[in-house]
C-alpha cells in the first residue's frame, strides 16, 4: 500500500465563524490595547495582533455591537503572519448566552 501524497484536509470548524470587523480591548496588566478582529465564534476569535511569543493567555472585553461588553479569558491556539487565534476559556453562562444572542442572526 502506497502512502497518499494529497494533504490532509483540516477539519471542518464545529462552530461557524462570522465576521467580527470592531475593535476588542486586550488587558495587558493595567493597559489597555484596542485589536481588531477579524472573526468570531462561540469558541473562540481572531485577532490581528502578535502579542509576545512567551503570551499563551489573553484577557480580553468584546464590544458586542448591539449587546454589550463581554469579558472573555482566552488561550492562543495558533499563530500566524495576520495575527492569533483565540480560544475562549471557562466563559460565565450569561456572558456565552449574550455571545449567542449576537452570533445567532449572523449565522450563515
Amino acid at each position: 500500500m502506497t502512502p497518499s501524497t494529497t494533504p490532509a484536509k483540516p477539519p471542518a470548524r464545529y462552530h461557524p465563524r462570522v465576521e467580527a470587523n470592531w475593535m476588542v480591548k486586550v488587558h495587558l496588566g493595567e493597559r489597555i490595547v484596542l485589536v481588531k478582529a477579524r472573526d468570531l465564534s462561540m469558541a473562540g476569535l481572531f485577532l490581528h495582533g502578535h502579542p509576545p511569543d512567551t503570551t499563551r493567555r489573553l484577557t480580553l472585553t468584546l464590544p458586542l455591537p448591539g449587546i454589550g461588553d463581554v469579558p472573555a479569558t482566552c488561550t492562543i491556539v495558533r499563530r500566524e503572519a495576520q495575527g492569533v487565534a483565540l480560544e475562549f476559556e471557562d466563559m460565565d453562562w450569561d456572558h456565552f448566552l449574550l455571545l449567542a444572542r449576537y452570533l445567532h442572526p449572523r449565522l450563515p
